[in-house]
């Protein structure tokens, strides 16, 4: 029921001075005439600092000529809806803003000034700016792989002694590249620029746990996207090799991954007890692993000792992060 002791213009006064929005009107001239709590926060001026002194006090100096426009259409009666722009706080910080701006008559129906609405748009503009560098990224990702894959398939149906057998090495070196990639791709809103080295290689010798003895040591240096491909591609070719000839080869064999970080060196150290020191290796799969350590600028070195095949690999920890 309507209550004639109501009074409209302070409710809506009450209203103005509550919202979380900025709330601001000022002359055709440009004076501020009126500062809400919101205008306080978001700029830093006070109301008693503001009222009274020219909009420009908010406007940096490459944004003058957009107020000057501003002011032609509200003499022209033109409202301004959502318009995205940036504003200079009292400590001088610039501040990224949506602004709807009204004209403001009097009783006459004359324009006589002008109201605003603004509002703080920097986490999303940063929310948005973060999901075209993630888009980007995902591209350069799949752009990378793809290429990596046809390389696989140009170079391997050449290598291949049969259909089936190239069907299922390519198979493998892809399944270990997606392993290597759901570690830095995760579930949707996990992606992280890199995951640690005993992770990339755990992830890889996953599926040759069937009874094997592995032992991977721990190692939180961080593997990039980059070299995740090369290092996951590396992984692989040691792994396959260990189950034709290797440690792999046998239900009582033992493979052991040791990792010794050295200031700006990373070494690896792939021991496997059991098996043959058979260089079943020669063909496509060491091509394939010179050209893995290529990206990572690395060096490998193999030994046979009585028994223990032993795989030395060093890499550069900074081109190994990227």
């Amino acid at each position: 029921m309507y209550d004639p002791k109501f009074d409209a213009g302070l409710w809506l006064s009450s209203v103005v001075d509550n919202s979380g929005d900025a709330i601001l009107s000022k002359t055709l001239d440009g004076v501020i005439t009126s500062w809400n709590a919101g205008a306080e926060k978001l700029f830093g001026f006070t109301a008693a600092e503001a009222i009274g002194q020219p909009i420009t006090l908010i406007i940096p100096e490459d944004r003058l000529q957009e107020e000057a426009d501003i002011i032609g259409k509200l003499r022209a009666g033109e409202r301004i809806d959502r318009l995205e722009t940036v504003r200079r706080r009292s400590d001088g910080e610039l501040v990224y803003i949506e602004v709807t701006i009204s004209p403001v008559r009097n009783a006459a129906g004359e324009i006589i000034g002008a109201s605003k609405i603004a509002r703080d748009i920097g986490e999303r503009l940063r929310h948005a700016e973060n999901q075209r560098i993630l888009v980007c990224e995902m591209h350069h990702r799949i752009k990378n792989l793809l290429s990596i894959v046809q390389g696989l398939v140009g170079v391997g149906r050449r290598r291949a002694d049969d259909v089936d057998h190239f069907a299922d090495d390519l198979s493998s070196r892809i399944t270990a590249l997606g392993a290597a990639q759901q570690l830095l791709l995760g579930l949707p809103g996990e992606e992280r620029p890199s995951a640690a080295l005993s992770e990339v290689i755990g992830a890889v010798l996953e599926p040759y746990r069937n009874g094997a003895q592995i032992t991977v040591a721990q190692c939180d240096a961080p593997v990039g996207a980059n070299a995740s491909t090369s290092l996951a591609l590396l992984l692989h070719e040691l792994a396959t090799n260990a189950v034709k000839y290797g440690a792999l080869s046998h239900s009582d064999g033992q493979l052991t991954v040791d990792i010794t970080v050295a200031n700006a060196t990373i070494t690896i150290a792939w021991r496997e007890y059991g098996g043959s020191d058979d260089n079943g290796d020669q063909g496509f799969g060491t091509e394939l692993m010179c050209a893995a350590l290529r990206g990572l600028g690395g060096t490998i070195e193999k030994a046979w000792h009585g028994g223990e095949r032993v795989v030395t690999i060093c890499l550069a920890r900074d081109q190994l992060a990227h």
